[in-house]
């Protein structure tokens, strides 16, 4: 199907919700003629431009109190580090996908490249990953479940990853020391580690306000960490101090 038609079903799917009040995909694909994959795809697609929520078999509109101000001017910092990192990814490139907002932001970008390999320890990249019309080659790390990360952590996931290598990891964080390194409320820091160690580039995405937070929990030193992508709000002596681990710092303008 060109991309003509697939924006005119997508734009009769958001007429449809306004309408209606909720949609399914079995419905969806139905009336469209096409696979529940490509509805899932739209409704994904749909969901991440922020006009709908997907629901177990279909979607419904956003709830008013979820717009704010705020969360326009969130979406569009990730965004802009999101799309700093993926201008950083070649086609082929075998990388390392953490858990976490910022770097869940990278995904959609990814279906604009051909032959990735993408290792990660979470559900919801995964998730959104299946989601991508280029599907990348998919592998999960395994390991135990951990509530908080929302992702696999231990032992097994730390031996999955030390079987391979990669191009990059991309990652975020809770907080950054500026004396030491990316910081976290997780005191399960080992998985990050190992992913650090396997990938040739390690690239941090975090937003400039949890730049200086200094949180007890050291993940990964500056030694460890090669490039900070993060937005333009960053003061300049911040940055210098930043730079002078050995870090390269982008900072990006808000899309």
């Amino acid at each position: 199907m060109s991309k003509r038609n697939t924006q005119q079903r997508r734009h009769t799917i958001v007429t449809l919700l306004t309408e209606q009040g909720s949609v399914s995909v079995d419905e969806l694909s139905q009336r469209f003629e096409t696979s529940e994959v490509t509805i899932r795809k739209d409704l994904a697609e749909l969901e991440k431009n922020g006009l709908l929520l997907r629901r177990y078999g279909g979607a419904v509109p956003v709830p008013k109190e979820m717009v704010s101000e705020q969360a326009v001017k969130v979406s569009k910092q990730k965004q802009s580090i999101a799309d700093a990192a993926a201008a950083r990814i070649r086609d082929h490139n075998r990388i390392v996908v953490d858990s976490g907002t910022t770097t869940a932001a990278l995904i959609p970008l990814l279906d604009k490249k051909r032959g990735l390999v993408v290792m990660t320890n979470s559900l919801q990249v995964a998730n959104a990953i299946r989601e991508l019309e280029h599907e990348p080659t998919l592998l999960m790390t395994g390991g135990t479940w951990d509530t908080h990360s929302e992702s696999f952590q231990g032992q097994v996931a730390e031996q999955t990853l030390r079987a391979y290598d990669f191009d990059q990891l991309f990652v975020g964080a809770d907080g950054i020391d500026v004396a030491r390194g990316t910081t976290t409320f997780n005191e399960m820091t080992g998985l990050t580690r190992v992913m650090a160690e396997v990938a040739r580039e390690v690239v941090v995405m975090i937003e400039s306000e949890k730049i200086g937070r200094r949180i007890p929990n050291l993940e990964l030193a500056w030694s460890s960490i090669d490039t900070l992508i993060t937005d333009n709000a960053l003061d300049e002596d911040t940055r210098r101090a930043i730079e002078q681990t050995g870090t390269d710092v982008i900072c990006v303008d808000n899309v």
